[in-house]
């Protein structure tokens, strides 16, 4: 009897979330509505020419570069009222179809017309801190995608590599400002006098 029981049981949460997948869309034909109605998670998701992306769950060594960095650079940022810093997860609408969720994105208070509740929209600074799941995504497909946007610098964190690289937005596309590495100072253009050691933030 208690066979038959545990069988009802499992057949019934297959036959549940059967119909609950029946409820979204097939990959390709994801929108904006469709993502925006997903139910509330911790998870990052993204949404890319019609597909729902879910990046792989982040290392203990890229959540604590990214946590001393966010500190790092809000502090900065609110101590001279300059505008706002979030991170992951919160969604970034770069345009129409193309949602993804930078580590940490700074808006300038300028742009304040920006600042959504349940999106934001194209930030002036964003910062990826690369792992092995999303190196290609954020060296190339990211790299791409913000300067189509217009973010206007974008820095990239590689702790396998010890290294921060910092870009430029300037007529559609980056310019490298610099790579540094261990023992140097890595140091925004667009936020004058932000710098970090390198070494401070890769641990």
């Amino acid at each position: 009897m208690g066979v038959q029981v545990a069988e009802a049981e499992v057949e019934t949460r297959t036959t549940f979330a059967v119909e609950v997948a029946e409820l979204f869309p097939p990959q390709g034909q994801w929108t904006e509505e469709a993502y925006f109605s997903l139910p509330e998670t911790n998870r990052y998701m993204e949404l890319s020419e019609g597909e729902l992306i879910m990046p792989p769950h982040p290392t203990n060594t890229h959540q604590r570069i990214v946590g001393d960095l966010y500190v790092l650079l809000r502090r900065f940022v609110e101590e001279r009222g300059l505008g706002i810093v979030r991170l992951a997860p919160l969604p970034v609408r770069l345009w129409p179809g193309k949602i993804r969720e930078p580590d940490i994105f700074f808006v300038a208070k300028e742009h304040a017309d920006r600042v959504g509740e349940r999106y934001f929209g194209v930030p002036d600074l964003v910062v990826e801190v690369t792992s092995t799941g999303t190196w290609r995504t954020d060296r190339w497909e990211k790299l791409m995608e913000y300067a189509q946007a217009g973010v206007q610098e974008y820095w990239i964190v590689d702790p396998d590599a010890g290294s921060i690289e910092v870009y430029r937005w300037r007529e559609g596309a980056y310019e490298i400002v610099g790579k540094w590495g261990r023992g140097e100072r890595a140091r925004s253009v667009l936020l004058v006098g932000f710098e970090v050691a390198v070494d401070d933030v890769l641990g």
